[in-house]
């Protein structure tokens, strides 16, 4: 991974093998950033994605693997959690072939290993710090802006 700060708007690469993720978190911790929001594309290898399932109140995973996974977009925030740790909240598609046929899949992203690379734009929130509160009738947590 390498990454660049061009006035205030962080450029990050991800390498192969590198998870995206844990690049972006790296890249908040280092340079302080308490709260972000990132979009990017690249080529992965594989990927964990998730659907909130309110009537179970917990995540279905789906493992994608075995074929080059193009990232065909990533969108989330990075924010403080109650007693400060960070947090993401992301969601991807993916357009990839299986069998011979295109398939795209999609939704919230829990981890994706770069194949090629992974080309991220990290925006920290400027003038405040976004936390994230825990809702208890969701079992999730949102934005707090206190």
């Amino acid at each position: 991974m390498d990454y660049r700060n061009y006035n205030g708007t962080y450029y990050i690469r991800a390498d192969k093998g590198d998870e995206v993720i844990d690049c972006i978190h790296k890249v908040c911790e280092k340079e302080n950033i308490k709260s972000a929001i990132f979009s990017g594309i690249g080529g992965c290898s594989s990927a964990v994605i998730q659907t909130f399932i309110p009537e179970k109140g917990e995540f279905e995973s789906e493992s994608l693997d075995g074929c080059m996974l193009e990232l065909v977009s990533i969108n989330g925030n990075i924010i403080s959690g109650e007693n400060g740790e960070l947090s993401h909240h992301a969601h991807a598609v993916f357009a990839f072939k299986r069998n011979g046929e295109h398939c795209i899949a999609g939704g919230h992203l829990k981890e994706t290993t770069v194949l090629y690379t992974a080309e991220i734009e990290l925006r920290p929130v400027t003038g405040g710090v976004i936390k994230k509160k825990f809702n208890p009738e969701t079992g999730t947590g949102f934005w707090d802006f206190e």
